[in-house]
């Protein structure tokens, strides 16, 4: 599955649950696939993160290839 499309579910059993107009024993269902479909997107946001390479040039003007780190990067759009 697809990251917007297992966001789209999640966000569903948000609303759903917001909303309080179902059974508890529904409410604990829905939840737990909730937590399942958090971990899915959890996980695929870091295979996605692993897979992004930033490309640079060096000193003598190589382009280089180099993985992405986050603590290099945080804080340049805040």
């Amino acid at each position: 599955m697809k990251l917007e499309e297992t966001l789209h579910k999640l966000e569903r059993i948000v609303q759903e649950l917001e909303a309080g107009n179902i059974s508890l024993d529904k409410a604990i269902k829905i939840y737990q696939e909730g937590m399942l479909l958090s971990r899915q997107c959890l996980d695929l946001l870091d295979k996605a993160e692993k897979k992004i390479q930033i490309c640079s040039k060096d000193k003598s003007g190589n382009v280089k290839i180099k993985p992405f780190k986050e603590k290099d990067y945080a804080g340049e759009n805040k």
